[in-house]
């Protein structure tokens, strides 16, 4: 798989070379790093997880020297610390590039590697890196003076790289279908263990238990676990208080497995039954999320995604007495915005915000197969707002789904997990059994 994707991007360089870079170690405080996990474009194009490594695709050079990868050499006495690398000798046939050296021959190698190349893509942005990069094509640039054609340019990787990641292989959906349905066993557990007094966090541990038991090595994204006049908060991460009987529960998380997200909101009362307010505003939310989910189709464009929910939204809004006017008026004076002020929708892959361009020639972009995208309405009525009926203050809601664009009809990845009313109140509390704090 890796090799079919360096060699696509190797056909698509034409007299361009490209240089990828690993991600940093990032310090979390004193002598601790944050967790490593690898940039995606070099995991995308590599499968290799070390830090400290670059990879360059370079087509015009002879055939045997296209793929080049530099990485950290063995050291026996920092493997005593940090665990086994994977070393200059073993990479070639581990990871079938080319070439490997060591990462310390970096700059001394690369404007060679640039040779034969008019232009380079590398995603500018961290300084010691784009420093490597110039001090390479400046010195490639004397080179002209022997004839050697040499970059004269630096153009973005994100151009050549990520709208190929836009479009999943079949290989990349099934990774997707796994994060999803491990995804689904942490949902439902913490559904099923959900009760008055339980803490966010322990919701929050069951869930990510559940998925690290099933073989995702990381979360996704921070979980969010919000009670009551949480829900109301975009990305409320506390996840430290106490639920009470009758909180909504509004849970946004997902694992990821293979290096691939899920992205999953679903909404529940913490008491096992919905009051009517929270039912009314739940079923809006719910209704918005099936139409949007509907408009995930060949024949519409990303943004009707969002406007399907938002049409939805505001009929209930202006329903439950919170805007006031004819839908039409409230869309296009954005009336509905102080509760509902966040896109529907957003591409999701390897990143949980995945990449990919979401407009073409100044329009929102067509939907094709292949697309892989959230689909998220919600309405968060302020605890604080004085100009929405009493009954409904303080209720936040948020259901998304990840949904795959296919030739025919959308494929919900996530329909496993309970949104429907009647399944909601089944499942919370049937096994509620932790002890609480």
């Amino acid at each position: 798989m890796y090799i079919s994707r360096r060699q696509q991007v190797l056909n698509s360089l034409g007299e361009a070379s490209a240089i990828v870079f690993a991600a940093t170690e990032k310090l979390r405080n004193n002598d601790c790093d944050y967790s490593y996990r690898q940039d995606s474009d070099f995991y995308y194009l590599t499968g290799f997880e070390e830090p400290e490594a670059v990879l360059v695709l370079a087509p015009m050079l002879p055939e045997g020297e296209r793929v080049t990868l530099f990485l950290r050499e063995r050291d026996p006495k920092m493997e005593v610390w940090f665990g086994e690398r994977l070393g200059v000798e073993r990479a070639p046939e581990a990871l079938k590039v080319d070439r490997a050296f060591g990462i310390s021959k970096l700059g001394e190698m690369l404007p060679g590697l640039l040779k034969g190349s008019r232009k380079l893509y590398h995603t500018l942005g961290d300084e010691e890196r784009d420093r490597t990069v110039l001090g390479a094509v400046k010195a490639a640039q004397r080179m002209r003076r022997t004839g050697a054609e040499t970059p004269d340019e630096i153009c973005d990787l994100a151009g050549l790289l990520h709208e190929r990641r836009l479009f999943k292989t079949p290989e990349e959906i099934e990774l997707m279908k796994r994060a999803a349905e491990v995804s689904a066993f942490g949902f439902e557990r913490a559904m099923a263990e959900c009760c008055p007094g339980i803490f966010e966090y322990q919701l929050q541990a069951i869930m990510e238990y559940e998925w690290a038991m099933r073989g995702s090595r990381r979360v996704a994204f921070e979980t969010i676990v919000a009670s009551g006049r949480h829900a109301c908060v975009l990305h409320y991460v506390g996840n430290q208080d106490r639920i009470k009987a009758d909180d909504l529960v509004l849970v946004d998380a997902g694992c990821e497995f293979g290096y691939y997200a899920s992205d999953i909101s679903r909404t529940w009362p913490c008491g096992g039954a919905f009051t009517k307010p929270q039912k009314e505003v739940y079923e809006i939310v719910l209704k918005a999320n099936k139409a949007g989910i509907a408009a995930c189709k060949r024949g519409f464009r990303f943004d009707d995604v969002h406007m399907a929910a938002v049409r939805v939204l505001v009929e209930g809004l202006i329903s439950l007495g919170i805007c006031k006017g004819t839908v039409d008026e409230v869309i296009a004076s954005e009336t509905y915005k102080p509760y509902y002020m966040h896109r529907t929708s957003h591409w999701v892959g390897m990143d949980v915000h995945d990449v990919g361009r979401y407009c073409v020639d100044g329009q929102s972009r067509p939907l094709e197969p292949g697309m892989v995208l959230t689909v998220e309405p919600g309405l968060y009525l302020s605890p604080d707002a004085q100009e929405i009926p009493e009954q409904y203050r303080g209720i936040g809601v948020r259901i998304e789904d990840d949904v795959l664009c296919t030739d025919g009809e959308p494929v919900v990845l996530t329909a496993s997990i309970p949104k429907e009313i009647a399944d909601l109140e089944a499942l919370v509390g049937s096994r509620a059994k932790i002890a609480l704090a």
